[in-house]
């Protein structure tokens, strides 16, 4: 269970990593203004506003992974295979963000499906199990 919850806490962190290159595309565009650092995000170009895309994509995937954390957890399906799914996801989301920002988007596409599937696969294998019982 300990694993679970240590991916819980790194994919919650992974939004505000995934500032860090939202933050050096700003300072190499005139300085971080912290006045008005969205503004300042909003101009950026490239890979500094492809840094910003994925910034806010990461608070996005997060929820249904905590979701599915949390009922794995709750409901004690904590398998071998649902922390597999919880690695998988942490990692396809850390090659999404770098793949994001590279431009590779057909790949980076992909590696989005592949994290989204797998807490989606998580609650499917806690409610077949679940119905079982």
């Amino acid at each position: 269970m300990s694993t679970l919850i240590w991916c819980l806490l790194i994919a919650g962190l992974l939004p505000i990593a995934a500032k860090a290159p939202v933050v050096y595309f700003q300072n190499r565009d005139k300085g971080y203004d912290n006045r008005h650092p969205r503004q300042q995000q909003a101009r950026l170009t490239g890979p500094g506003a492809r840094a910003v895309a994925g910034h806010y994509n990461a608070y996005e995937a997060f929820p249904l992974f905590a979701a599915a954390v949390l009922l794995v957890i709750a409901t004690d399906q904590v398998t071998e295979t649902n922390v597999w799914f919880a690695l998988a996801f942490v990692a396809f989301r850390v090659i999404y963000h770098v793949l994001y920002i590279a431009n590779w988007d057909k790949l980076r596409s992909l590696f989005w499906f592949f994290a989204i599937l797998c807490p989606v696969l998580m609650i499917s294998q806690t409610a077949i199990a679940l119905n079982q019982l």
